[in-house]
């Protein structure tokens, strides 16, 4: 994290000397699932807020590091056995999120700019919390548990932009890379889940 951290304030300073360059708070709406490859496992989307902070710099061609501070997850619900109910897992995954991208402005006037961009983001999980509820978790096999996710989650990401005056809006998807599962058995097999993100932002370029 001190790495990240360094390297974030050392495009910061080197991003000054550049003829444009752009900084500012943003907030934003999430739709977060943890997609799982278990027919037999369903899961669900959940929505959440986050708040960070935007660093632009470049004209036409730009390059747009982030940081933000939100909640992923999904809620996983088991198929029942026998006569007792579903089994559901909520999950929450308290991330720091940075993300690095590269975008182009198709369409520059003085008002408006339209914007395409795309890139890679890290996502630091500080903190996993499972609330498992329904059914009785003895019969099952095995549940995840909190230490069964992984502390680093890689995504790609996509995305379109607006800037109206000093305002940025940017609407864009996340898709996971990496298993955030750590080698989970389920039912003898290996189980595989990716965090998947749609998010938001509403940005204030402040310099």
């Amino acid at each position: 994290m001190k790495k990240i951290v360094i390297t974030i304030i050392a495009v910061i300073i080197s991003a000054s000397s550049f003829a444009q360059f752009h900084v500012g708070p943003q907030i934003g709406y999430t739709g977060s699932n943890l997609s799982i490859d278990k027919d037999s496992i369903s899961n669900s989307l959940k929505s959440n807020f986050l708040v960070g902070a935007f660093f632009r710099f470049g004209k036409k061609i730009y390059v747009q590091p982030e940081i933000n501070w939100l909640t992923q997850g999904s809620v996983f619900k088991y198929p029942s056995l026998g006569n007792l109910s579903p089994i559901e897992q909520n999950i929450k995954l308290n991330t720091i999120q940075v993300p690095v991208n590269i975008g182009w402005r198709i369409i520059n006037l003085k008002v408006v700019n339209i914007r395409l961009f795309g890139g890679v983001v890290a996502n630091f999980n500080t903190k996993t919390t499972i609330k498992t509820s329904g059914g009785d978790a003895n019969y099952y096999d095995a549940l995840p548990k909190e230490d069964d996710f992984a502390g680093i989650v890689w995504q790609w990401d996509a995305g379109v932009g607006v800037d109206v005056l000093m305002f940025a809006i940017d609407v864009k998807y996340m898709g996971g890379i990496n298993n955030i599962l750590k080698d989970f058995n389920y039912n003898g097999g290996t189980l595989s889940s990716k965090s998947n993100l749609f998010m938001v932002t509403l940005g204030w370029k402040i310099l």
